[in-house]
């Protein structure tokens, strides 16, 4: 197991989740930790209180579509989530998943995934292991330069790191 392997819980959501799904639009005007805790509400009203840290969000395709708000990554981010495993990603939302030091995994046999399964993930390995199913399952492994960023916490924690300031 590397320093960036977690494990968690799977919580399984479906193709197309978009932005205001995860951080709904008219409740922008919330703190970030008041916002978090109406993520997903709209399809799974338990999840907020649900999700414990280190649990994970398995979902379909086109993860994250939608507008380019960084408060979906950041519901996500407070509420602990480890990572987000999904075939597919809306482009500006994996940016900004990683900018915010949430990883987000590529994983073309993320529908082989349960909820509630409980699994073990290295984004450096590019592995899943889900421990409930006895499967290893394969994602794209983030790369270090990306993972250094996502350890630090994110875009502006590394870079503040990487000045010394």
């Amino acid at each position: 197991m590397t320093e960036a392997a977690g494990f968690g819980r799977a919580f399984i959501f479906g193709d197309n989740i978009d932005t205001d799904l995860l951080a709904p639009g008219h409740l922008m005007k919330l703190s970030p930790e008041e916002l978090a805790q109406h993520c997903l509400e709209a399809i799974a009203p338990d999840f907020a209180k649900a999700v414990q840290p280190g649990d994970f969000v398995v979902a379909g395709k086109n993860f994250g579509l939608g507008s380019s708000r960084e408060q979906a990554a950041v519901s996500l981010r407070q509420l602990g989530v480890g990572a987000v495993i999904a075939p597919s990603f809306a482009r500006i939302f994996y940016r900004n998943a990683l900018n915010l030091g949430l990883p987000a995994l590529f994983c073309e046999d993320a529908h082989r995934i349960a909820e509630g399964d409980q699994l073990m993930v290295d984004p450096v390995l590019g592995k899943i292991t889900n421990k409930t199913r006895g499967e290893i399952l394969s994602c794209k492994p983030i790369p270090d330069h990306l993972m250094a960023m996502v350890r630090a916490g994110g875009l502006i924690a590394h870079l503040h790191a990487r000045r010394g300031t």
